[in-house]
């Protein structure tokens, strides 16, 4: 009798450490898909929900309260998708693609919600270096707009990867000359567009204040090398330094790209092509390895 009182008593034990099955993706978190943020080494994001293995991901973005999230991926279809997951309940709901042109075109990525979260910026195409442009739509009452191509000159050259800084400036990537451009905001229209006058580097991610701004490029501008995310500091006179690697905790021996901070500026986020076959998934890490070679910072 006691033999089989016991055994009982470690069966429950061991039923009560269990863990609750989940089912894959309605995470119970209020944040960042149940992941225990990370420190200064840079670590794979929600792997099996948003970092599947067999398809890109990459672009990340945020809702300003960080309760819905926005990536790019591309999967066995060959076609790259806007996919978004929301936090409902404390859970996060299973990523699911957005469609915000509803067919219009065939390719949507790189989305970017604007920093007071009214607006989602996205790059469209139909064939692949030809007729790429920036699209967005409006926050509505629980949805979005129809989608819109932005009305801008700069807008009819192959351009990508938009992002919007707290005065609402657009940053983004000409394909066609390998730059990156700002367009100064007139109350929301964007009549001019200059060259951003940095080095070298694409996939501009700029910070709310444009104190910084976030790219990748090859290793010391190194065409014959992988792709790696630097920063580039605004001096006091307004021009930018020179690009600076992030160093090791946050790059590899595989190329680096698509750089973006969260809306509270606590992480960094990336994608990193390591997966087999060459496809990439996300990594995050803190946000320190950015403001520790800020020349500002180093000189105190």
């Amino acid at each position: 009798m006691t033999v089989l009182l016991l055994l009982l008593v470690l069966s429950a034990c061991q039923n009560s450490k269990k863990e609750p099955k989940l089912d894959g993706f309605s995470i119970i978190e209020k944040s960042y898909f149940g992941q225990k943020p990370p420190g200064t080494k840079a670590e794979l994001f929600a792997p099996g929900t948003v970092s599947i293995n067999g398809r890109y991901e990459y672009a990340v973005s945020f809702t300003p309260e960080i309760d819905e999230l926005y990536f790019s991926g591309e999967g066995e279809d060959e076609i790259q998708h806007v996919y978004f997951s929301k936090l409902k309940n404390n859970k996060w709901t299973k990523p699911a693609v957005a469609n915000f042109t509803k067919g219009l075109k065939k390719n949507e990525f790189e989305a970017f919600v604007s920093p007071l979260g009214d607006k989602i910026f996205f790059a469209a195409y139909d064939s692949i270096f030809s007729d790429e442009s920036i699209w967005y739509v409006d926050r509505l009452e629980g949805s979005w707009s129809d989608a819109k191509k932005l009305d801008a000159s700069f807008n009819e050259d192959i351009v990508f990867y938009p992002t919007i800084a707290e005065n609402e400036d657009l940053f983004y990537t000409s394909i066609s000359q390998g730059k990156m451009f700002y367009a100064p905001s007139e109350n929301g229209i964007y009549s001019t567009a200059k060259e951003m006058e940095i080095a070298y580097g694409i996939h501009g991610f700029i910070s709310p204040k444009q104190d910084f701004i976030l790219i990748d490029a090859k290793k010391e501008n190194d065409k014959n090398k992988d792709r790696d995310i630097h920063v580039c500091f605004k001096k006091k006179d307004g021009t930018w330094s020179q690009p600076i690697n992030l160093g090791k905790e946050v790059n590899s021996d595989f190329t680096e790209t698509c750089p973006s901070l969260t809306p509270d500026g606590k992480y960094l986020f990336f994608s990193r092509y390591n997966e087999e076959g060459g496809m990439s998934n996300i990594y995050w890490v803190s946000a320190e390895v950015i403001h520790k070679l800020n020349p500002e910072q180093v000189s105190k």
